[in-house]
């Protein structure tokens, strides 16, 4: 249940207002406007311009309340990583939900989430410019996010992403997802997810060869209410390995 709404005009008031208890930052709201037994108090992150995307050499710098749909819209995402986006939520969802509040509440079934990992994206974190890798911010983020607030997403632009997955109907989320990533010097990482807490880095490396054995390692505790680890680690050996096909044809 939301308890106050505050709306400051500058970061430096985010950031004094964040500090205090059980405060956090409202970007689209479709998480916090559900409810919760817990009062809290918002921070509305409207007035402080962070809902622009810029090039800038290779990377693709992401205001933090840029909207899922303002990125799947951008003529700088890629295919797969508008995939992602699709599979992450409804389009009357992506109009609202915020990128950097997506990747704070995923679990391991974020498409979006997967695709950030593979593509090793920074996050910069307020204040003092604190930047982090998304592997490292997203296991200890209740933790790491305490009184800061993230405020851009960067994306690698000179890599590759190829996105597969197989889920139960087009409009669920996967239950089995390989999001594959190259760069032109040869390094892949290779990121599984549809279940758990968080997407599973299987492999960072400079050669594809044992993305197969890679995928079906990180699947082998995941079993859950919606598949077996023995099925996952099938599949998810099957959509590696296309997905290396993909990325290199």
């Amino acid at each position: 249940m939301i308890a106050t709404y505050y709306r400051p005009q500058t970061l430096d008031e985010v950031i004094k207002l964040l500090s205090q208890p059980n405060t956090l930052p409202l970007g689209g709201g479709t998480l916090l406007s559900k409810s919760k037994t817990d009062s809290v108090s918002v921070v509305d992150l409207q007035a402080l311009g962070l809902n622009h995307i810029h090039k800038k050499g290779n990377n693709l710098e992401v205001g933090a309340t840029v909207t899922l749909q303002q990125l799947f819209e951008s003529e700088h995402a890629s295919d797969a990583l508008k995939a992602t986006l699709k599979l992450e939520a409804p389009l009357n969802i992506r109009n609202a939900a915020t990128v950097a509040g997506t990747l704070v509440a995923c679990d391991g079934r974020s498409a979006l989430a997967s695709a950030m990992l593979a593509l090793d994206a920074k996050i910069i974190i307020q204040p003092n410019d604190e930047e982090s890798l998304i592997g490292n911010l997203l296991p200890l983020r209740t933790d790491q996010l305490g009184g800061k607030l993230i405020t851009k997403i960067i994306i690698p632009l000179n890599a590759r992403l190829t996105f597969e997955y197989v889920s139960r109907t087009p409009a669920d989320k996967p239950i089995i997802s390989a999001a594959l990533v190259q760069w032109p010097s040869g390094r892949t990482r290779l990121v599984i997810g549809g279940f758990g807490k968080l997407p599973t880095l299987a492999m960072d490396g400079t050669e594809p060869e044992g993305i197969e054995v890679a995928a079906r390692n990180a699947c082998h505790a995941a079993t859950d209410e919606w598949a077996s680890a023995e099925y996952r680690m099938s599949v998810a050996a099957t959509l590696a390995k296309r997905a290396s096909e993909t990325v290199r044809s």
